[in-house]
């Protein structure tokens, strides 16, 4: 059924409830960025398949909002579904809550599946409401009748995470959560997002494609921590183990009785709990609305963790090696299309020790197509490589030991002198972020300019924040932590983990990032002006010497380039063959 058919169709449905307007998220029933497939109705009824959006379907107007990273992409499966394009973040262009304050009509009734819209985006609803002589319908599931072969909830099996790789037992996070909890003068605790669930849990699966987590709701309180969650997904003795450390298991649906029962105060994250489970609340109960507990805690990595996370970027920064000497030594000998890239990639981690899957779908983006900053290469849209241009590959995997996230341009010929600068203007920004020493307070919001500055200087830009965090075996984007220009009160601190990621996006021309996870480390301190922090790299993989331009980089950061392929070298060498280790002596010579 065509796009525009499916509309058709989904109006008609409208019609018979008495719906004006339907909205259509991009999340699951937890507020999570990447979801199973039983959740992508907004990728059903509009064609466009980022990872980020939000459709509005009425009578006679369609319109998807999305952000920087999918504009053209969205322009492009967009076209011929009488679905418009609104971009989010541009000014000029209004948000969806903006849009129907001020077109809805008396009388009209917005409908959405309050399931799937956290609190924050039902109080905005909510706000219309009050504002305007409207009504707001939150429990229709209209996508569910239109899509009759829509896929089942996921039912893989779960697993509990090895302690020796994560560093605290669910008992001793618990803890912490309850006393975290005291502070803030809630009795109870609902927990919603999976990956906050899967850390505090140690419990990791595989009802979401290439993020380890199951779907699952949990809460905290003195005396008892719940897991709600689909039993057939628990092994016997993983129920043991999860009693031994003090949690009770039930249905994944009992939640929403058991909210009903909570008494006094409650704590939860209005960004992540859904806006159907807060109504379910007793009018009588205290809620404590604040970011998730468990975020917190989880986003400054113990040291176990960080050790891990080293160990197993180094696993990665092999595979990197190996996929770049097969890159460079094939391309324009064989046909390599931009898919090739993606298998051969996984074929390469695979190999590595503890390696479960992708931390993401590689994106890998042959010239133009890398101007698309999410770009998803298939049978039909994959360019074959040349022995010219740039690649870019933006690629991760998820091993027991960690999470990793890594993006290089590779030169693959001849270049213009534009690709060269642009290539080079990268770099620079990305070692002036690197190098960066910030006080104690500073969140990445501060700091974001120590990577744009570069490219502003030259009129340029990227329509994307510059870095984010990174869970631990979990979601490759990870909060509370960003380094963006979006205003960010979360002050960095030592153990928590980010990328560094800007880049130059010419559409119609090329697309060049470069990517490093680093880590928040402790640097100079004085009873004077306070502790200092700074970047400990943690990704190794070379910089595409072939791409810069010598003569646009001072000696300070010719000097950082260096000093990292020479530790690249120190840190992969090891691992390598004798073949190996002569391409990596190679492509990281100083300069």
């Amino acid at each position: 059924m065509r796009i525009a058919d499916r509309i058709q169709k989904l109006r008609e449905i409208m019609i018979r409830e008495n719906i004006d307007y339907y909205v259509v998220p991009s999340g699951d029933f937890h507020q999570s960025e990447y979801v199973a497939e039983h959740f992508k109705s907004r990728a059903y009824i509009t064609g466009f398949t980022g990872s980020a959006g939000t459709a509005l379907i009425g009578k006679e107007k369609a319109i998807l909002w999305t952000d920087g990273r999918y504009f053209i992409q969205a322009e492009q499966q967009l076209e011929g579904s009488g679905i418009e394009l609104y971009k989010m973040k541009i000014p000029g262009w209004p948000t969806l809550e903006q849009w129907l304050m001020e077109n809805m009509n008396d009388g009209e009734t917005l409908s959405f599946d309050g399931r799937l819209f956290s609190i924050n985006q039902y109080k905005e609803f909510k706000n219309i409401e009050d504002k305007k002589n409207i009504k707001i319908s939150m429990d229709k599931d209209l996508i569910q009748e239109l899509w009759t072969d829509k896929p089942e909830l996921p039912k893989e099996k779960a697993f509990l995470h090895d302690v020796k790789y994560c560093g605290k037992s669910a008992k001793e996070k618990i803890k912490e959560v309850r006393y975290e909890m005291k502070k803030m003068s809630g009795e109870s605790y609902i927990i919603s997002s999976l990956d906050d669930i899967a850390w505090l849990f140690n419990i990791r699966g595989n009802d979401v494609k290439n993020t380890p987590v199951v779907l699952a709701y949990a809460v905290i309180n003195q005396n008892e921590a719940t897991l709600y969650i689909d039993k057939e997904k628990i092994s016997t003795q993983d129920e043991k183990s999860l009693n031994l450390e003090g949690v009770t298991i039930k249905n994944y649906e009992d939640i929403f009785v058991a909210v009903k029962d909570i008494k006094n105060s409650v704590i939860l994250d209005p960004n992540k709990v859904s806006g159907y489970i807060y109504k379910q609340i007793k009018d009588d109960v205290k809620i404590v609305e604040d970011i998730n507990i468990t975020t917190k805690l989880k986003a400054i990595k113990n040291s176990t963790e960080i050790q891990s996370l080293k160990d197993c970027q180094i696993k990665d920064g092999v595979a990197m090696v190996r996929f770049l000497k097969w890159l460079k030594e094939n391309v324009g000998k064989q046909k390599i299309t931009e898919l090739t890239v993606a298998d051969k990639l996984l074929e390469f981690r695979n190999n590595g020790e503890l390696f479960i899957e992708e931390s993401f779908g590689t994106i890998a983006g042959y010239k133009d197509h890398a101007a698309m900053m999410h770009y998803s290469a298939n049978e039909d849209s994959a360019y074959e490589l040349k022995q010219e241009g740039i690649l870019l590959v933006d690629c991760g995997g998820q091993y027991l030991d960690g999470t990793t996230d890594i993006t290089r341009s590779f030169i693959l010929g001849k270049l213009t002198e534009e690709e060269k600068r642009d290539f080079t203007l990268v770099l620079k920004s990305h070692i002036n972020l690197m190098k960066t020493k910030f006080l104690k307070g500073t969140s990445g919001s501060n700091i974001d300019i120590m990577a744009r500055k570069t490219l502003w200087n030259e009129g340029l830009d990227y329509k994307c924040g510059t870095g984010h965090g990174v869970g631990f075996f979990l979601s490759v984007h990870e909060g509370p932590q960003t380094i963006s220009p979006v205003p960010n009160k979360v002050a960095l601190e030592p153990g928590m983990i980010l990328t560094n990621e800007p880049g130059i996006y010419r559409e119609g021309k090329h697309g060049i990032r470069t990517e490093n996870v680093m880590v928040v480390v402790e640097d100079k301190e004085s009873k004077e002006f306070g502790q200092f922090y700074k970047f400990q790299v943690m990704s190794y993989c070379p910089i595409d010497l072939d791409g810069i331009e010598e003569s646009l980089l001072n000696e300070e950061e010719k000097e950082w380039l260096n000093n990292y392929h020479k530790e690249t070298c120190e840190k992969l060498i090891p691992y390598l063959n004798e073949e190996e280790k002569k391409f990596l002596g190679k492509v990281t010579k100083a300069i």
